[in-house]
């Protein structure tokens, strides 16, 4: 039986557009680390992370102690990273994009060295990581468009190729490029950024261009509870499901208690301990997964099947990434009978990647499921190697939002609960 040999952890960047949300801006890259496990037996595993300093310390911890380790045993692969980061943090927490903060660093950093194992797995057994998971339930896995409310481009930079969008005719135009290019079935539009008065303005108008798609708003918790019920009853029948309007699963489960549109959720219930709270207060009726944040695939089934049980819908949450993680997402999805929306992708944002193109196409706004072993995917090495070289040169070491918004607005505050 192969053993994992040699670990490389290589965090790269890739041009990221102006995309404006409730704590700023995305800077113009955006990091990821790329995680390799290499084993006895000359195959190769992949997985796809946050690359933020702190977290590639925590990373570059675990490396050292994973080579010996047989892929298959995942339960040793987590005492690991337990014994690891007992040692070297404490057990101390993590915080990712100023919007997202966990009590415990393991799920974040066991991840993408679980979804590496399974990879290695699937080429040690010949089979794809859906199968692995217990089988695909569909062929395709569809995933919703994800607009943007942006500025023309980064400023001291050429204009991007999507352009400005700060008004609903600009985001409508942003959401027909969406809809003609990848197909997309559903859109999401990331609030947050302007009054709740203009926002809904916007989906108005998407729901005029587009009256057959589902629609979500997500502010990411701007508005206080009071204020998201009034968008909610004035987006009842237009809105599929509001997405964290307010902070906090207090403050979700009053909205909750006053209105029948659906609030989801990746802010307030993003780890395991966060659903008795959440379910005890009716506080959400969806919650998006998301495989980096939850501790990896087989953890992520796992709150699929907690969400069955107490009748919670199911979708995935997304943050800038590559085709690796694109490939995780995908035969997570494809193994999930639950998964009762489309999921986000922030994919159609990307101009780089360093996965071997052809196999995650986007077709009618579905991926098929690869079949071939593993994640079905293969590194481009000329690519890693230029997107290494973009994250040595560009500057930018971990996600600061607020911090880019504050060279261009010096007064600039995050809005969370401030409408």
């Amino acid at each position: 039986m192969s053993r994992i040999s040699r670990v490389v952890v290589t965090p790269v960047a890739f041009a990221d557009p102006p995309l404006l949300n409730v704590v700023g801006v995305h800077q113009p890259w955006a990091l990821r680390a790329i995680v390799e496990l290499h084993t006895d037996s000359g195959l190769l595993g992949l997985g796809e992370t946050y690359a933020d300093e702190a977290h590639l310390a925590r990373l570059a911890a675990v490396a050292t102690a994973i080579p010996g380790i047989d892929p298959f045993d995942l339960a040793s692969l987590r005492r690991v990273v337990v014994d690891v980061l007992g040692q070297e943090t404490g057990g101390a927490g993590a915080s990712f994009g100023g919007m997202l903060d966990v009590t415990s660093a393991v799920d974040t950093v066991y991840s993408p060295f679980e979804v590496a194992c399974l990879d290695l797995q699937g080429h040690e057994t010949a089979r794809p990581v859906s199968e692995l998971l217990g089988g695909r339930v569909r062929d395709t896995v569809p995933f919703s468009g994800y607009l943007f409310y942006k500025w023309a481009g980064h400023p001291g930079h050429p204009d991007d190729s999507w352009g400005e969008a700060l008004t609903p005719d600009q985001l409508v135009a942003q959401a027909r490029t969406m809809v003609d290019g990848w197909g997309f079935g559903s859109l999401k539009l990331k609030g947050g950024v302007f009054s709740p008065d203009q926002e809904c303005e916007a989906i108005e108008a998407l729901h005029e261009a587009f009256p057959d798609l589902p629609l979500r708003l997500d502010p990411n918790g701007a508005w206080t509870p009071a204020t998201s019920l009034e968008v909610a009853k004035r987006l009842e029948g237009v809105i599929e499901y509001l997405e964290d309007p307010t902070p906090g699963i207090d403050g979700m489960a009053t909205v909750s208690a006053g209105t029948d549109v659906p609030l989801a959720t990746n802010m307030c219930v993003i780890a395991l301990e966060h659903l008795p709270p959440a379910i005890a207060q009716d506080a959400v009726q969806i919650v998006l997964s998301d495989h980096h944040l939850w501790g990896g695939l087989r953890r992520s089934q796992l709150l699929a099947g907690i969400a069955e049980t107490w009748g919670l819908g199911l979708s995935m949450h997304s943050n800038s990434h590559l085709g690796v993680s694109l490939a995780a997402m995908t035969h997570l999805a494809a193994a999930t009978p639950t998964l009762t929306y489309a999921c986000d992708t922030h994919y159609p944002w990307k101009t780089q990647d360093l996965v071997e193109p052809g196999v995650l196409d986007f077709v009618d706004g579905a991926i098929a499921v690869p079949t071939t072993p593993g994640l079905g995917i293969e590194l481009d090495r000329d690519m890693l190697g230029l997107l290494h070289e973009q994250y040595l040169s560009c500057g930018v070491r971990r996600r600061e939002d607020t911090v880019y918004m504050r060279t261009i607005e010096p007064d600039f505050t995050p809005n969370t609960a401030r409408w």
